[in-house]
C-alpha cells in the first residue's frame, strides 16, 4: 500500500491511487456478525491493510500483531483520542512507559495466580452456586444474563470494594460509561451520561478506599483521582471481557458431544479464548512513520490490531476455525493481548470461568443448548444468548 497524504491524524482518507470504499458499512456489518472470512482473506493478502470503515490499518496476522503489541514506543495507546482516557482519565489502559507501570504497579500485585486463587475462589465458588441454584429447578435458564454477567459484576464489586452497592446500580454506571465510549470511538458527540455515572461511580470508589478491596494499598502509591480511574478501567474489563469470555466458552463447551473432563478444562477455556476472544481488537497509535509488512503507516495513524484474526492464523494453529482443546501451543493465543498492556486480570477471568463451568455442569444434569446462537460484535463478540436447558431436579 502507499502512504497517504498530509491530512492531520484522524483525518485521512484512502491512499492515494485508492477510491473511497463505498462499501465500508456492508464491511462493517460483516466484521460484526461474520468476520471469519474477510479477516481470512486480508491475512493472506494484505495483512496490514487500510480499512475506511476504521478510519485506520487492520493488523490480521499472529506474527505482527505481536510486533505491535510488543512495541510502545512504535504503536501507542497514549494518544488524546484514546476513547476510554476521554471518559475516565489517565489510567494504566491509557499510559505508556514509567507513568503506566506507576500506575499499574499497585494493582499488578494482587493479580498473581496464587493470590487471585487464595482470596476470590471461595466467593466465586459460591456466587456461581448462588447463581445456578437460583434457577435450577426451572429447567432452563439463559446463562449469558442469568449467570455470565450477574457473575462478572459481582466479583468487580467484590474487588473493588463495592459489594454492598446494588448490582443494577454498578450495571447503570457501568452501561451508560461503555455507551459513552461508544460514542466517541464511532465519532458521535457523547452525551452527558457517561460523565454523570462515572461521577457516581468516582464517589462510591471513594468512599471504598478503607475498606478492604484492591483500592486500598493503590491508594498509598497514587493520588485518589488515579485511583479511582483505574478502578474504572478495571471494571470496564472485568464485566465487559470476562462475561463474554464465559458466554463463548459455556457455548463452545454445550456443543460438544459430551460434558467437559474436568482435568482438561484449563486447555478448553484456553481453546475457547483462542476461537473466539471476548476482546476481538485493540487500538495503538503510530508514534512515527513506520513501514509494516509493506504498508506504508503515518505518525498519527490508528492501527487496530485484530486478535480474533491472530488467533486463527493457520501458520501458528492448524485447523484454526475447529474448536479442538487438544491442540500444542495454546497458550499463543492472544485474547489478553500481549506486551506492556497484557490483561492484567487474566488469570481472574480464568478462576471465574472455570469455577463457572465447573458449576453448571456438576449441578444441571443433562444441560444442553436450547438454540445455538452465534457470537457477534465489531468490538466485543459473545453471543447475544446462550439459552439451555436440563433435567430439573
Amino acid at each position: 500500500m502507499h502512504r497517504r497524504g498530509g491530512q492531520q491524524p484522524g483525518l485521512r482518507r484512502a491512499p492515494p491511487g485508492r477510491p473511497p470504499d463505498r462499501g465500508a458499512a456492508g464491511v462493517t456489518r460483516q466484521l460484526t456478525a461474520d468476520p471469519y472470512p474477510l479477516l481470512a482473506r486480508l491475512r493472506a493478502t494484505e495483512p496490514v491493510s487500510w480499512r475506511p470503515e476504521l478510519d485506520g490499518w487492520l493488523v490480521t496476522r499472529h506474527d505482527l500483531a505481536l510486533r505491535v503489541m510488543r512495541d510502545a514506543a512504535t504503536f501507542t495507546v497514549d494518544d488524546p483520542r484514546f476513547s476510554t482516557a476521554r471518559v475516565v482519565g489517565p489510567s494504566m489502559l491509557s499510559l505508556e512507559a514509567a507513568e503506566h507501570t506507576r500506575h499499574r504497579a499497585p494493582f499488578a500485585r494482587h493479580f498473581r495466580p496464587r493470590e487471585i486463587e487464595d482470596r476470590f475462589a471461595g466467593f466465586v465458588r459460591a456466587e456461581c452456586a448462588r447463581l445456578v441454584d437460583g434457577f435450577a429447578a426451572a429447567g432452563r435458564a439463559e446463562l449469558r444474563r442469568e449467570l455470565a454477567g450477574p457473575l462478572s459484576v459481582a466479583v468487580v464489586a467484590e474487588a473493588l470494594g463495592l459489594a454492598d452497592t446494588d448490582t443494577a446500580r454498578v450495571l447503570a454506571w457501568y452501561d451508560a460509561i461503555v455507551s459513552t465510549v461508544d460514542d466517541i470511538s464511532a465519532g458521535r458527540p457523547p452525551g452527558s451520561g457517561g460523565a454523570e455515572a462515572f461521577g457516581e461511580l468516582r464517589a462510591h470508589l471513594e468512599g471504598s478506599v478503607g475498606r478492604r478491596s484492591l483500592l486500598t494499598e493503590a491508594a498509598t502509591a497514587l493520588e485518589l483521582p488515579e485511583v479511582v480511574s483505574n478502578a474504572a478501567v478495571l471494571m470496564f474489563g472485568g464485566i465487559e471481557t470476562t462475561e463474554g469470555m464465559i458466554a463463548n466458552l459455556l457455548r463452545h463447551l454445550l456443543r460438544e458431544p459430551s460434558p467437559p473432563d474436568r482435568a482438561r478444562l484449563p486447555a478448553a477455556i484456553e481453546e475457547s479464548l483462542r476461537l473466539e476472544p471476548a476482546a476481538a481488537v485493540v487500538d495503538r497509535y503510530a508514534t512515527r512513520d513506520v513501514s509494516l509488512a509493506g504498508a506504508s503507516i503515518a505518525r498519527g495513524d490508528l492501527v487496530t490490531v485484530s486478535l480474533t484474526a491472530a488467533n486463527r492464523d493457520p501458520a501458528v494453529f492448524a485447523n484454526p476455525d475447529v474448536f479442538d482443546p487438544g491442540r500444542p501451543d495454546l497458550r499463543k493465543q492472544l485474547a489478553f493481548a500481549h506486551g506492556p498492556h497484557f490483561c492484567l486480570g487474566a488469570d481472574l477471568a480464568r478462576l471465574e470461568a472455570r469455577i463457572a463451568v465447573e458449576t453448571v455442569f456438576d449441578r444441571l444434569p443433562g444441560i444442553a443448548l436450547e438454540s445455538d446462537v452465534a457470537p457477534s460484535g465489531l468490538v466485543f463478540r459473545k453471543p447475544a444468548a446462550v439459552p439451555a436447558r436440563w433435567l430439573p431436579s
